[in-house]
Protein backbone atom coordinates (compact mmCIF):
# COMPACT_ATOMS: atom_id res chain seq x y z
CA UNK A 1 0.00 0.00 0.00
CA UNK A 2 1.12 3.86 -0.94
CA UNK A 3 2.71 5.17 2.20
CA UNK A 4 -0.26 8.04 2.73
CA UNK A 5 -3.06 5.22 3.53
CA UNK A 6 -0.77 3.42 5.89
CA UNK A 7 -0.94 4.86 9.76
CA UNK A 8 1.46 3.40 12.59
CA UNK A 9 0.78 3.89 16.50
CA UNK A 10 0.62 1.98 19.79
CA UNK A 11 -1.42 2.23 22.67
CA UNK A 12 -0.07 3.48 26.06
CA UNK A 13 -1.48 3.76 29.62
CA UNK A 14 -1.06 2.70 33.34
CA UNK A 15 -1.57 -0.89 34.16
CA UNK A 16 -5.30 -1.83 34.13
CA UNK A 17 -7.35 1.10 32.14
CA UNK A 18 -8.49 -0.74 28.91
CA UNK A 19 -5.26 -1.06 26.70
CA UNK A 20 -6.21 -4.39 25.00
CA UNK A 21 -10.21 -4.38 25.58
CA UNK A 22 -9.83 -1.39 23.10
CA UNK A 23 -7.54 -3.00 20.67
CA UNK A 24 -9.88 -6.32 20.80
CA UNK A 25 -12.68 -3.88 19.74
CA UNK A 26 -10.59 -2.01 17.11
CA UNK A 27 -9.57 -5.50 15.79
CA UNK A 28 -13.48 -6.44 15.49
CA UNK A 29 -14.87 -3.54 14.38
CA UNK A 30 -12.06 -3.10 11.31
CA UNK A 31 -13.25 -6.97 10.57
CA UNK A 32 -9.11 -8.18 11.12
CA UNK A 33 -11.05 -11.05 13.01
CA UNK A 34 -13.98 -12.79 12.66
CA UNK A 35 -16.84 -13.02 14.94
CA UNK A 36 -16.40 -16.74 15.53
CA UNK A 37 -12.37 -16.20 16.27
CA UNK A 38 -12.94 -13.33 18.42
CA UNK A 39 -12.08 -13.71 22.36
CA UNK A 40 -11.15 -11.34 25.29
CA UNK A 41 -7.20 -10.46 25.40
CA UNK A 42 -7.31 -11.40 22.03
CA UNK A 43 -3.73 -9.94 21.38
CA UNK A 44 -2.17 -11.54 24.93
CA UNK A 45 -1.19 -14.61 23.67
CA UNK A 46 0.95 -15.68 26.26
CA UNK A 47 -1.08 -18.18 29.49
CA UNK A 48 0.23 -16.23 31.94
CA UNK A 49 -0.79 -13.17 30.28
CA UNK A 50 -4.55 -14.32 30.18
CA UNK A 51 -4.43 -15.93 33.70
CA UNK A 52 -2.79 -12.54 35.10
CA UNK A 53 -5.14 -10.18 32.48
CA UNK A 54 -1.95 -7.84 32.03
CA UNK A 55 -0.11 -7.75 29.42
CA UNK A 56 3.76 -8.65 29.05
CA UNK A 57 4.99 -8.10 25.67
CA UNK A 58 3.93 -5.68 23.16
CA UNK A 59 2.20 -7.30 20.28
CA UNK A 60 2.09 -5.90 16.36
CA UNK A 61 -1.13 -6.69 14.19
CA UNK A 62 -2.18 -4.84 10.68
CA UNK A 63 -5.85 -3.90 10.13
CA UNK A 64 -7.40 -2.67 7.24
CA UNK A 65 -10.42 0.09 7.73
CA UNK A 66 -12.53 1.65 5.31
CA UNK A 67 -12.66 5.51 6.69
CA UNK A 68 -15.42 7.73 6.26
CA UNK A 69 -14.00 9.34 3.27
CA UNK A 70 -13.80 6.47 1.36
CA UNK A 71 -10.48 5.50 1.15
CA UNK A 72 -9.21 2.45 3.01
CA UNK A 73 -5.83 2.47 5.33
CA UNK A 74 -3.87 0.27 6.56
CA UNK A 75 -3.61 0.62 10.20
CA UNK A 76 -0.14 -0.98 12.34
CA UNK A 77 -0.95 -1.12 16.34
CA UNK A 78 1.32 -2.29 18.51
CA UNK A 79 -0.54 -2.85 21.86
CA UNK A 80 2.46 -2.50 24.73
CA UNK A 81 2.08 -3.31 28.57
CA UNK A 82 1.38 -0.73 31.28
CA UNK A 83 3.84 -2.29 34.16
CA UNK A 84 6.73 -0.58 35.20
CA UNK A 85 8.93 -3.49 35.03
CA UNK A 86 7.88 -3.66 30.75
CA UNK A 87 8.61 0.03 30.12
CA UNK A 88 11.72 -0.97 27.78
CA UNK A 89 8.84 -2.60 26.11
CA UNK A 90 7.17 0.15 25.63
CA UNK A 91 10.33 2.35 24.56
CA UNK A 92 10.74 -0.11 21.83
CA UNK A 93 7.29 -0.23 20.03
CA UNK A 94 7.26 3.89 20.34
CA UNK A 95 10.03 3.77 17.98
CA UNK A 96 8.10 2.10 15.30
CA UNK A 97 5.28 4.37 15.51
CA UNK A 98 4.14 7.93 14.45
CA UNK A 99 1.25 8.37 16.79
CA UNK A 100 0.42 6.92 20.37
CA UNK A 101 -3.01 6.91 21.84
CA UNK A 102 -2.91 7.40 25.20
CA UNK A 103 -5.67 5.48 27.35
CA UNK A 104 -6.65 6.85 30.53
CA UNK A 105 -9.19 5.83 33.33
CA UNK A 106 -12.56 7.91 33.62
CA UNK A 107 -13.06 6.44 37.55
CA UNK A 108 -9.49 6.13 38.40
CA UNK A 109 -7.61 9.42 36.36
CA UNK A 110 -4.04 10.13 35.55
CA UNK A 111 -1.56 7.26 37.19
CA UNK A 112 2.27 7.25 37.64
CA UNK A 113 2.81 5.11 34.50
CA UNK A 114 0.60 7.01 32.30
CA UNK A 115 3.05 10.08 32.97
CA UNK A 116 6.13 7.92 32.66
CA UNK A 117 4.82 6.88 29.15
CA UNK A 118 3.86 10.16 27.99
CA UNK A 119 7.23 11.76 28.51
CA UNK A 120 8.77 8.34 26.46
CA UNK A 121 6.12 9.40 23.39
CA UNK A 122 6.78 13.23 23.66
CA UNK A 123 10.70 12.13 23.56
CA UNK A 124 9.92 9.98 20.50
CA UNK A 125 7.99 13.53 18.77
CA UNK A 126 4.89 11.11 18.57
CA UNK A 127 1.19 12.43 17.78
CA UNK A 128 -0.48 11.53 21.04
CA UNK A 129 -4.26 10.78 21.06
CA UNK A 130 -6.10 11.10 24.71
CA UNK A 131 -9.05 8.62 25.17
CA UNK A 132 -10.84 8.85 28.33
CA UNK A 133 -12.27 5.11 28.27
CA UNK A 134 -14.52 3.43 30.79
CA UNK A 135 -16.85 6.31 30.87
CA UNK A 136 -20.07 4.24 31.27
CA UNK A 137 -18.52 3.21 34.71
CA UNK A 138 -21.12 4.65 37.53
CA UNK A 139 -18.16 6.47 39.36
CA UNK A 140 -16.34 7.94 36.05
CA UNK A 141 -15.81 11.67 36.36
CA UNK A 142 -14.70 12.41 32.89
CA UNK A 143 -14.33 16.28 33.63
CA UNK A 144 -12.29 15.74 36.50
CA UNK A 145 -9.72 13.29 34.31
CA UNK A 146 -10.20 16.08 31.62
CA UNK A 147 -8.76 18.94 33.90
CA UNK A 148 -5.82 16.30 34.83
CA UNK A 149 -4.91 15.50 31.44
CA UNK A 150 -4.58 19.89 31.17
CA UNK A 151 -2.32 20.51 34.41
CA UNK A 152 -0.42 17.03 34.64
CA UNK A 153 0.55 16.25 30.87
CA UNK A 154 -0.07 19.67 29.00
CA UNK A 155 -2.31 18.11 26.71
CA UNK A 156 -5.45 20.22 25.69
CA UNK A 157 -8.73 18.09 27.28
CA UNK A 158 -10.53 19.19 23.88
CA UNK A 159 -8.66 16.50 21.91
CA UNK A 160 -9.89 13.88 24.36
CA UNK A 161 -11.93 11.13 22.59
CA UNK A 162 -14.85 9.79 25.29
CA UNK A 163 -14.98 5.68 25.13
CA UNK A 164 -16.01 2.60 27.01
CA UNK A 165 -14.11 -0.42 24.78
CA UNK A 166 -16.25 -2.45 26.45
CA UNK A 167 -19.57 -1.33 25.69
CA UNK A 168 -18.14 -0.51 22.42
CA UNK A 169 -18.74 3.40 22.66
CA UNK A 170 -16.51 5.90 20.90
CA UNK A 171 -14.57 3.42 19.09
CA UNK A 172 -14.85 4.35 15.25
CA UNK A 173 -14.24 7.97 16.30
CA UNK A 174 -10.69 6.50 17.53
CA UNK A 175 -10.36 5.08 14.10
CA UNK A 176 -11.08 8.41 12.41
CA UNK A 177 -9.31 10.08 15.14
CA UNK A 178 -6.24 7.59 13.87
CA UNK A 179 -6.52 8.20 10.28
CA UNK A 180 -6.80 12.14 10.69
CA UNK A 181 -4.13 12.96 13.20
CA UNK A 182 -1.55 10.26 13.05
CA UNK A 183 1.19 11.54 9.97
CA UNK A 184 1.61 9.36 7.39
CA UNK A 185 5.19 7.61 7.66
CA UNK A 186 8.10 9.84 6.16
CA UNK A 187 10.93 8.28 3.96
CA UNK A 188 14.23 8.96 5.46
CA UNK A 189 16.91 10.28 3.00
CA UNK A 190 19.20 7.56 3.25
CA UNK A 191 19.86 5.98 -0.16
CA UNK A 192 18.34 2.40 -0.15
CA UNK A 193 16.80 -0.10 2.12
CA UNK A 194 16.44 0.80 6.65
CA UNK A 195 14.46 -1.81 8.86
CA UNK A 196 14.51 -0.88 12.45
CA UNK A 197 14.23 -4.55 14.04
CA UNK A 198 12.50 -3.74 17.35
CA UNK A 199 11.49 -7.12 18.74
CA UNK A 200 11.75 -11.16 17.85
CA UNK A 201 11.26 -14.53 18.89
CA UNK A 202 13.00 -17.76 17.83
CA UNK A 203 11.03 -20.72 16.26
CA UNK A 204 12.17 -24.29 16.21
CA UNK A 205 11.64 -24.42 12.24
CA UNK A 206 12.25 -21.19 10.81
CA UNK A 207 15.08 -20.03 13.25
CA UNK A 208 15.00 -16.68 14.70
CA UNK A 209 11.51 -14.76 13.54
CA UNK A 210 12.66 -10.24 13.90
CA UNK A 211 9.86 -8.03 13.69
CA UNK A 212 10.75 -4.96 12.28
CA UNK A 213 9.05 -1.20 11.48
CA UNK A 214 10.35 -0.89 7.16
CA UNK A 215 11.60 2.98 7.90
CA UNK A 216 13.34 3.37 3.86
CA UNK A 217 12.95 0.52 0.54
CA UNK A 218 10.86 -2.65 1.02
CA UNK A 219 11.76 -5.98 1.96
CA UNK A 220 11.23 -9.42 -0.60
CA UNK A 221 12.05 -13.15 -0.14
CA UNK A 222 15.59 -13.44 -1.98
CA UNK A 223 16.68 -10.32 -0.57
CA UNK A 224 20.50 -10.24 0.82
CA UNK A 225 20.18 -8.08 3.73
CA UNK A 226 23.13 -7.05 6.08
CA UNK A 227 22.85 -6.31 9.78
CA UNK A 228 24.40 -3.81 11.09
CA UNK A 229 25.55 -4.74 14.70
CA UNK A 230 26.80 -8.30 13.77
CA UNK A 231 27.96 -7.30 10.04
CA UNK A 232 26.52 -10.35 9.25
CA UNK A 233 25.04 -10.90 5.88
CA UNK A 234 21.59 -12.93 4.88
CA UNK A 235 19.09 -13.93 2.53
CA UNK A 236 15.75 -13.10 3.12
CA UNK A 237 13.33 -16.05 3.08
CA UNK A 238 9.78 -14.75 3.78
CA UNK A 239 8.49 -11.33 4.95
CA UNK A 240 4.39 -10.71 6.79
CA UNK A 241 2.01 -9.06 8.90
CA UNK A 242 0.11 -10.11 12.17
CA UNK A 243 -3.52 -10.53 11.60
CA UNK A 244 -2.62 -11.41 14.59
CA UNK A 245 -1.43 -14.55 13.66
CA UNK A 246 1.35 -14.26 10.82
CA UNK A 247 0.49 -14.48 7.30
CA UNK A 248 2.73 -14.16 4.34
CA UNK A 249 2.89 -11.31 1.86
CA UNK A 250 4.83 -10.66 -1.30
CA UNK A 251 6.90 -7.25 0.14
CA UNK A 252 6.93 -4.97 2.95
CA UNK A 253 6.81 -1.43 1.93
CA UNK A 254 7.91 1.53 3.39
CA UNK A 255 6.56 2.97 6.44
CA UNK A 256 4.77 -1.07 7.46
CA UNK A 257 5.25 -3.01 9.99
CA UNK A 258 5.91 -6.79 9.68
CA UNK A 259 8.29 -9.76 10.21
CA UNK A 260 10.55 -11.92 8.60
CA UNK A 261 12.71 -14.81 8.45
CA UNK A 262 16.16 -15.38 7.22
CA UNK A 263 18.84 -18.04 7.47
CA UNK A 264 19.57 -17.19 11.32
CA UNK A 265 19.70 -19.88 13.54
CA UNK A 266 21.46 -18.85 16.42
CA UNK A 267 19.86 -15.86 18.81
CA UNK A 268 23.13 -14.48 19.78
CA UNK A 269 23.49 -12.63 16.36
CA UNK A 270 20.31 -10.47 16.41
CA UNK A 271 20.27 -7.47 18.62
CA UNK A 272 17.29 -5.54 18.95
CA UNK A 273 17.63 -2.63 18.15
CA UNK A 274 19.93 -3.10 14.92
CA UNK A 275 18.90 -1.39 11.38
CA UNK A 276 18.81 -4.18 8.48
CA UNK A 277 20.12 -2.77 5.22
CA UNK A 278 20.88 -3.63 2.00
CA UNK A 279 23.86 -5.57 1.82
CA UNK A 280 25.29 -4.40 -1.65
CA UNK A 281 24.51 -0.60 -1.31
CA UNK A 282 24.42 -0.16 2.64
CA UNK A 283 22.98 2.97 4.35
CA UNK A 284 23.86 4.01 7.62
CA UNK A 285 22.50 2.63 10.99
CA UNK A 286 18.97 4.27 12.32
CA UNK A 287 19.19 5.16 16.02
CA UNK A 288 18.38 2.16 18.08
CA UNK A 289 17.34 2.20 21.38
CA UNK A 290 19.22 2.60 24.50
CA UNK A 291 20.93 -0.43 26.21
CA UNK A 292 18.77 -1.20 29.76
CA UNK A 293 20.99 -2.25 32.65
CA UNK A 294 19.07 -4.48 34.71
CA UNK A 295 18.65 -3.69 38.38
CA UNK A 296 17.75 -7.04 39.95
CA UNK A 297 19.83 -9.97 40.13
CA UNK A 298 19.48 -13.47 41.18
CA UNK A 299 20.35 -16.67 40.75
CA UNK A 300 19.02 -19.31 38.82
CA UNK A 301 20.11 -23.31 38.70
CA UNK A 302 18.88 -26.31 37.16
CA UNK A 303 17.63 -28.92 39.77
CA UNK A 304 18.76 -31.78 38.28
CA UNK A 305 22.06 -30.06 37.41
CA UNK A 306 22.18 -32.14 34.05
CA UNK A 307 20.12 -29.55 32.85
CA UNK A 308 22.48 -27.23 32.66
CA UNK A 309 23.13 -27.31 28.71
CA UNK A 310 19.45 -27.22 28.27
CA UNK A 311 18.53 -24.28 30.62
CA UNK A 312 21.46 -22.31 28.89
CA UNK A 313 20.05 -23.14 25.55
CA UNK A 314 16.28 -22.01 27.03
CA UNK A 315 17.95 -18.90 28.37
CA UNK A 316 19.22 -18.01 25.07
CA UNK A 317 15.82 -18.01 23.52
CA UNK A 318 14.07 -16.23 25.98
CA UNK A 319 16.44 -13.50 26.11
CA UNK A 320 15.81 -12.81 22.12
CA UNK A 321 12.45 -12.25 23.25
CA UNK A 322 12.89 -10.12 26.35
CA UNK A 323 15.80 -8.55 25.41
CA UNK A 324 15.44 -6.45 28.73
CA UNK A 325 16.64 -9.85 30.17
CA UNK A 326 20.68 -10.55 30.62
CA UNK A 327 22.44 -13.59 31.67
CA UNK A 328 25.77 -15.08 32.99
CA UNK A 329 27.48 -18.23 34.01
CA UNK A 330 28.28 -18.80 38.07
CA UNK A 331 28.99 -21.37 40.43
CA UNK A 332 27.39 -22.32 44.01
CA UNK A 333 28.66 -24.65 46.91
CA UNK A 334 25.52 -25.39 47.56
CA UNK A 335 23.56 -24.98 44.19
CA UNK A 336 26.11 -26.72 41.64
CA UNK A 337 26.03 -24.74 38.53
CA UNK A 338 23.78 -21.89 37.02
CA UNK A 339 24.19 -18.68 35.92
CA UNK A 340 23.50 -15.20 37.26
CA UNK A 341 20.27 -13.21 35.97
CA UNK A 342 19.74 -9.17 35.69
CA UNK A 343 15.65 -8.35 35.87
CA UNK A 344 14.20 -4.49 35.44
CA UNK A 345 11.87 -5.34 38.34
CA UNK A 346 10.38 -8.03 40.81
CA UNK A 347 7.48 -8.71 38.33
CA UNK A 348 9.70 -9.14 35.61
CA UNK A 349 11.91 -11.65 37.39
CA UNK A 350 8.91 -13.66 38.44
CA UNK A 351 7.31 -14.21 35.13
CA UNK A 352 10.95 -15.34 33.38
CA UNK A 353 11.03 -17.49 35.78
CA UNK A 354 7.58 -18.23 35.46
CA UNK A 355 8.09 -18.71 31.66
CA UNK A 356 11.14 -20.99 31.71
CA UNK A 357 9.09 -22.97 33.94
CA UNK A 358 6.29 -23.31 31.34
CA UNK A 359 7.27 -22.46 28.17
CA UNK A 360 10.24 -24.48 28.12
CA UNK A 361 9.68 -27.23 31.01
CA UNK A 362 13.07 -26.53 33.41
CA UNK A 363 13.13 -27.07 36.64
CA UNK A 364 15.06 -24.19 38.04
CA UNK A 365 15.48 -23.04 41.14
CA UNK A 366 15.85 -19.12 42.15
CA UNK A 367 18.21 -17.30 44.52
CA UNK A 368 17.43 -14.23 46.65
CA UNK A 369 17.02 -11.46 44.65
CA UNK A 370 19.90 -8.77 44.87
CA UNK A 371 21.17 -5.13 43.72
CA UNK A 372 24.52 -4.14 42.64
CA UNK A 373 26.49 -2.73 44.98
CA UNK A 374 29.80 -0.27 43.83
CA UNK A 375 32.04 -0.54 46.10
CA UNK A 376 35.39 1.47 46.96
CA UNK A 377 38.55 -0.09 47.82
CA UNK A 378 41.06 1.10 50.71
CA UNK A 379 43.54 1.21 47.52
CA UNK A 380 41.18 3.25 45.40
CA UNK A 381 39.84 0.40 42.96
CA UNK A 382 36.08 0.58 42.30
CA UNK A 383 34.15 -2.96 42.51
CA UNK A 384 30.27 -3.82 41.13
CA UNK A 385 28.96 -6.22 43.26
CA UNK A 386 25.87 -7.82 42.83
CA UNK A 387 26.37 -11.03 44.34
CA UNK A 388 27.58 -11.61 48.81
CA UNK A 389 30.01 -14.35 48.03
CA UNK A 390 32.20 -11.80 45.93
CA UNK A 391 31.68 -8.75 48.81
CA UNK A 392 35.71 -8.54 50.27
CA UNK A 393 36.57 -8.40 53.01
CA UNK A 394 35.35 -5.71 55.51
CA UNK A 395 38.94 -4.35 56.72
CA UNK A 396 39.53 -4.40 52.83
CA UNK A 397 36.49 -1.68 51.87
CA UNK A 398 36.18 1.89 52.60
CA UNK A 399 32.74 2.45 51.10
CA UNK A 400 29.81 0.85 50.23
CA UNK A 401 27.18 2.90 47.51
CA UNK A 402 23.77 1.30 47.27
CA UNK A 403 21.10 1.73 44.31
CA UNK A 404 19.23 4.60 45.05
CA UNK A 405 15.32 5.47 43.57
CA UNK A 406 12.79 8.24 43.44
CA UNK A 407 9.51 6.85 43.88
CA UNK A 408 6.16 8.54 42.62
CA UNK A 409 3.63 7.55 45.01
CA UNK A 410 0.17 8.35 43.78
CA UNK A 411 -2.84 8.03 46.99
CA UNK A 412 -6.03 8.90 48.27
CA UNK A 413 -5.65 11.45 50.92
CA UNK A 414 -6.49 9.65 53.73
CA UNK A 415 -3.63 7.12 53.23
CA UNK A 416 -0.64 9.85 52.96
CA UNK A 417 0.83 9.24 56.72
CA UNK A 418 0.59 5.46 56.22
CA UNK A 419 2.30 5.73 53.17
CA UNK A 420 4.93 8.30 54.77
CA UNK A 421 5.47 5.49 57.45
CA UNK A 422 5.95 2.95 55.11
CA UNK A 423 8.62 4.90 53.32
CA UNK A 424 10.74 5.75 56.52
CA UNK A 425 10.18 2.07 57.35
CA UNK A 426 12.35 0.69 54.29
CA UNK A 427 14.85 3.70 55.20
CA UNK A 428 13.43 6.19 52.72
CA UNK A 429 12.98 10.64 52.41
CA UNK A 430 9.86 11.58 51.10
CA UNK A 431 10.99 15.13 49.31
CA UNK A 432 7.53 16.67 48.81
CA UNK A 433 4.14 15.98 48.32
CA UNK A 434 2.07 17.94 45.42
CA UNK A 435 -1.79 17.93 45.30
CA UNK A 436 -3.36 16.46 41.86
CA UNK A 437 -6.82 16.75 42.64
CA UNK A 438 -9.28 17.23 45.34
CA UNK A 439 -9.14 13.89 46.58
CA UNK A 440 -5.55 12.41 45.50
CA UNK A 441 -1.80 13.39 46.37
CA UNK A 442 1.57 12.37 44.53
CA UNK A 443 4.80 11.99 47.20
CA UNK A 444 7.95 12.32 45.75
CA UNK A 445 10.43 9.98 47.56
CA UNK A 446 14.03 8.75 47.47
CA UNK A 447 14.67 4.93 48.89
CA UNK A 448 17.03 2.30 48.72
CA UNK A 449 16.43 -0.26 45.70
CA UNK A 450 17.63 -2.92 48.06
CA UNK A 451 14.36 -2.06 50.26
CA UNK A 452 11.61 -1.73 47.28
CA UNK A 453 12.89 -4.69 46.18
CA UNK A 454 10.61 -7.41 48.09
CA UNK A 455 7.02 -6.47 48.76
CA UNK A 456 6.55 -3.01 48.55
CA UNK A 457 4.40 -2.82 45.87
CA UNK A 458 2.13 -5.13 47.48
CA UNK A 459 2.55 -3.18 50.10
CA UNK A 460 1.14 0.11 48.86
CA UNK A 461 -1.46 -1.74 47.47
CA UNK A 462 -2.91 -2.82 50.60
CA UNK A 463 -2.09 -0.25 52.36
CA UNK A 464 -4.30 2.26 50.22
CA UNK A 465 -7.29 -0.17 49.25
CA UNK A 466 -6.11 -0.64 46.36
CA UNK A 467 -5.90 2.86 44.86
CA UNK A 468 -2.00 3.82 45.01
CA UNK A 469 0.32 3.33 41.96
CA UNK A 470 3.63 3.26 41.80
CA UNK A 471 6.21 4.60 39.30
CA UNK A 472 10.41 5.04 39.67
CA UNK A 473 13.23 6.07 38.19
CA UNK A 474 17.12 5.56 39.00
CA UNK A 475 19.50 8.40 40.46
CA UNK A 476 22.78 8.43 41.68
CA UNK A 477 23.94 6.01 44.06
CA UNK A 478 24.62 6.70 47.72
CA UNK A 479 27.03 5.53 50.49
CA UNK A 480 24.85 3.26 53.01
CA UNK A 481 26.85 1.20 56.01
CA UNK A 482 25.96 -1.80 54.62
CA UNK A 483 27.16 -5.77 55.72
CA UNK A 484 27.14 -9.17 54.77
CA UNK A 485 25.28 -11.73 56.55
CA UNK A 486 26.39 -14.87 56.79
CA UNK A 487 24.37 -18.14 57.40
CA UNK A 488 26.44 -20.78 59.57
CA UNK A 489 24.52 -24.37 59.00
CA UNK A 490 26.27 -26.60 61.66
CA UNK A 491 29.45 -23.94 61.50
CA UNK A 492 29.34 -24.02 57.94
CA UNK A 493 28.74 -21.02 56.04
CA UNK A 494 26.04 -22.03 53.08
CA UNK A 495 26.97 -18.99 50.44
CA UNK A 496 23.24 -19.77 48.89
CA UNK A 497 21.83 -18.07 52.36
CA UNK A 498 24.06 -15.00 52.05
CA UNK A 499 22.97 -11.29 51.74
CA UNK A 500 23.99 -8.34 51.91
CA UNK A 501 21.84 -5.96 54.39
CA UNK A 502 21.95 -2.82 56.53
CA UNK A 503 23.37 -2.80 59.76
CA UNK A 504 20.52 -1.70 61.36
CA UNK A 505 18.21 -4.77 59.64
CA UNK A 506 21.22 -7.35 59.89
CA UNK A 507 19.94 -8.49 63.33
CA UNK A 508 16.11 -9.35 62.36
CA UNK A 509 17.08 -10.21 59.29
CA UNK A 510 19.26 -13.14 60.97
CA UNK A 511 16.71 -13.81 62.95
CA UNK A 512 13.69 -14.30 60.18
CA UNK A 513 15.85 -16.74 58.04
CA UNK A 514 17.53 -18.69 61.32
CA UNK A 515 13.76 -19.37 61.95
CA UNK A 516 12.65 -20.17 58.66
CA UNK A 517 15.58 -22.93 58.66
CA UNK A 518 15.12 -24.09 61.70
CA UNK A 519 11.56 -25.45 60.01
CA UNK A 520 12.77 -26.62 56.82
CA UNK A 521 16.11 -28.66 57.69
CA UNK A 522 15.23 -31.95 58.41
CA UNK A 523 16.16 -33.76 62.25
CA UNK A 524 19.62 -35.70 62.18
CA UNK A 525 20.73 -37.65 64.99
CA UNK A 526 22.27 -35.14 66.60
CA UNK A 527 21.66 -31.49 67.25
CA UNK A 528 22.12 -28.67 64.51
CA UNK A 529 22.96 -25.32 65.04
CA UNK A 530 21.75 -22.89 62.43
CA UNK A 531 23.44 -19.14 63.23
CA UNK A 532 22.90 -15.51 61.53
CA UNK A 533 26.99 -14.18 61.75
CA UNK A 534 28.23 -10.52 60.54
CA UNK A 535 32.12 -11.20 60.43
CA UNK A 536 32.73 -13.25 63.65
CA UNK A 537 29.68 -11.98 65.72
CA UNK A 538 26.91 -14.31 65.74
CA UNK A 539 23.62 -12.56 65.92
CA UNK A 540 21.16 -14.67 65.84
CA UNK A 541 21.16 -19.10 66.31
CA UNK A 542 18.33 -21.64 66.11
CA UNK A 543 18.54 -25.00 67.14
CA UNK A 544 17.41 -28.24 65.42
CA UNK A 545 17.16 -30.81 68.48
CA UNK A 546 18.35 -34.36 67.46
CA UNK A 547 16.95 -37.62 67.08
CA UNK A 548 16.25 -39.44 70.60
CA UNK A 549 17.15 -43.05 70.47
CA UNK A 550 16.05 -44.82 74.32
CA UNK A 551 19.18 -46.70 74.78
CA UNK A 552 18.04 -47.60 78.37
CA UNK A 553 15.14 -49.07 77.44
CA UNK A 554 16.56 -52.77 77.19
CA UNK A 555 17.96 -51.95 80.59
CA UNK A 556 15.18 -53.07 83.80
CA UNK A 557 16.04 -52.77 87.22
CA UNK A 558 19.55 -52.94 88.67
CA UNK A 559 21.38 -49.96 90.05
CA UNK A 560 20.95 -46.63 88.49
CA UNK A 561 24.84 -46.48 87.63
CA UNK A 562 23.81 -49.32 84.45
CA UNK A 563 21.52 -46.37 82.87
CA UNK A 564 24.11 -43.84 83.33
CA UNK A 565 27.02 -45.64 81.68
CA UNK A 566 24.63 -46.43 78.80
CA UNK A 567 23.40 -42.57 78.20
CA UNK A 568 27.52 -41.67 79.04
CA UNK A 569 28.47 -44.13 76.20
CA UNK A 570 25.67 -42.61 73.57
CA UNK A 571 26.52 -39.24 74.46
CA UNK A 572 30.43 -39.69 73.60
CA UNK A 573 28.64 -41.43 70.15
CA UNK A 574 26.85 -38.36 69.17
CA UNK A 575 29.75 -36.35 69.88
CA UNK A 576 31.93 -38.15 67.55
CA UNK A 577 29.12 -38.06 64.65
CA UNK A 578 28.97 -34.17 65.72
CA UNK A 579 32.41 -34.04 64.52
CA UNK A 580 32.19 -35.41 61.59
CA UNK A 581 28.72 -35.84 60.50
CA UNK A 582 27.43 -33.52 57.87
CA UNK A 583 23.83 -31.90 57.23
CA UNK A 584 22.29 -32.37 53.70
CA UNK A 585 19.96 -29.23 53.44
CA UNK A 586 17.64 -30.48 50.78
CA UNK A 587 16.09 -28.21 48.49
CA UNK A 588 13.07 -27.32 49.70
CA UNK A 589 14.81 -25.43 52.18
CA UNK A 590 16.68 -23.44 49.79
CA UNK A 591 13.17 -22.46 48.36
CA UNK A 592 11.68 -21.70 51.03
CA UNK A 593 14.25 -19.54 52.66
CA UNK A 594 13.99 -17.52 49.48
CA UNK A 595 9.90 -17.14 49.99
CA UNK A 596 10.46 -15.59 53.52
Amino acid sequence: MDAAHIRNFCIIAHIDHGKTTLSDRLLARTGTVSEREMRDQLLDAMDLEQERGITIKAHPVTMYYKAHNGETYELNLIDTPGHVDFSYEVSRSLSACEGALLIVDAAQGVEAQTVANVHMAMKQNLTIIPVINKIDLPHANVEEVKKQLEDILAIPADQAILASAKAGIGIDDILEAVVTRVPPPQPTPAPSLQALMFDSKFDTYKGVITYVRVFNGSLRPGMLVKLLHSGKTVEIKEVGSFNPKPYVRDELTMGEVGYLTANIKSPAEVKMGDTLTDARHPSPALPGFKEVHPMVFSGIYPINTADYEHLKANLGKLQLNDPAFVYQPESSVALGFGFRCGFLGLLHMEIVQERLRREYDMDIIATYPSVVYRVTLTDGTVKEIDNPVFLPEPNHIQTIEEPMVRAFLICPNEYIGDLMLLVADRRGEVKHTETIDPRRVMLTAELPLNEILIDFHDRIKSITRGYGSMDYEFIEPRAADMIKLDILVNGEPVDAFSCIVHRSKAESRGRALAAKLKEVIPRQQFQVAIQAAIGGKIVARETVKAFRKDVTAKCYGGDITRKRKLLEKQKEGKKRMKSIGSVDIPQEAFIAVLKA
